[in-house]
């Protein structure tokens, strides 16, 4: 991962983030009611501590708080993280953001009841060391029993047909409709790709478009549970949108604890308000 180049996208794109989803709040309480569910039904019905290790402008961790858990907010953009604080403030609720780098986390160890790392921000880490880098952290990070919950794009059918493009997504704002969408770019391993990300703004009549880019590397189901695996998790489950709920496929894996593997669902509402990071 070029460190500069993921921050610099995401310090550009905090400021329109929201613009990814037609209705920012609501798919924020859609995804914290199936990862609260989720999380209470592994680890108990108490509120928890987490860690969500790549917050954004806080889409998962906002809502998490708001659900009655403590939760600390990380992400390599600092303008990003700074905006998550502000969000849940101005939403009634707390949550303390620091910028720092997934692979190199600012935390003692067994700090946290559960590490989030949601958004497909996994994908943002070219190499499996970065990977594990990662993965280890937040093992080290986690209480024993603790759970790690990541989110991903479901990208083995993708790493099949080399999609050259995302659906456009489409948002109401005050001065008319913003849209979204991707343009990859496949490297010549099929496996990693170049996204421009583009955005469409109304303004004066016509439209700002507003470009960024990056890279993400397309990890098949199978490559990421070998790499939790390999960083010491144990119980590795994955939950499949159609049956648990979430817009991505999520998997969950615990510090300690013995080793179990499946595909069960959660049973809870889906959101399809839902957009990857990347």
């Amino acid at each position: 991962m070029a460190e500069s180049s993921v921050r610099d996208f995401y310090d550009a794109l905090a400021g329109d983030y929201h613009l990814m989803f037609a209705d920012w709040d609501r798919s924020m309480a859609r995804q914290a009611a199936v990862l609260d569910g989720l999380v209470r039904h592994r680890l108990g019905e108490r509120p928890h501590r987490i860690l969500d290790c790549a917050c954004g402008i806080g889409t998962q961790a906002v809502g998490l708080a708001l659900r009655g858990h403590e939760v600390v907010g990380g992400d390599l953009s600092p303008v990003a993280a700074a905006r998550a604080a502000a969000e849940a403030s101005a939403r009634g609720t707390r949550l303390a953001t620091v910028a720092a780098d997934m692979r190199a986390l600012p935390f003692a160890p067994a700090s946290f009841d559960v590490v989030l790392c949601a958004d497909n921000s996994l994908a943002h880490l070219l190499t499996a060391h970065d990977v594990t880098r990662a993965l280890t952290g937040m093992r080290r990070t986690l209480r024993d029993g603790g759970l790690l919950v990541l989110t991903v794009r479901a990208y083995d059918e993708l790493r099949r047909t080399h999609p050259t493009a995302t659906p456009p997504q489409v948002a109401r704002t005050p001065d008319g409709r913003a849209i979204t969408f991707q343009l990859w770019h496949w490297h010549e391993d099929g496996e990693r790709y170049d996204l421009e990300h583009f955005q469409l703004v109304p303004a004066a009549g016509g439209w700002q478009v507003r470009v960024r880019r990056t890279t993400s590397w397309a990890l098949t189901r199978a490559q990421v549970t070998r790499l939790v695996t390999e960083a010491g998790f144990t119980d590795i489950m994955w939950h499949e949108p159609d049956t648990g709920g979430y817009y991505q496929p999520v998997l969950t894996a615990r510090r300690g604890g013995r080793t179990r593997r499946g595909t069960p669902g959660s049973g809870r509402p889906d959101d399809k308000g839902g957009s990857s990071r990347a």
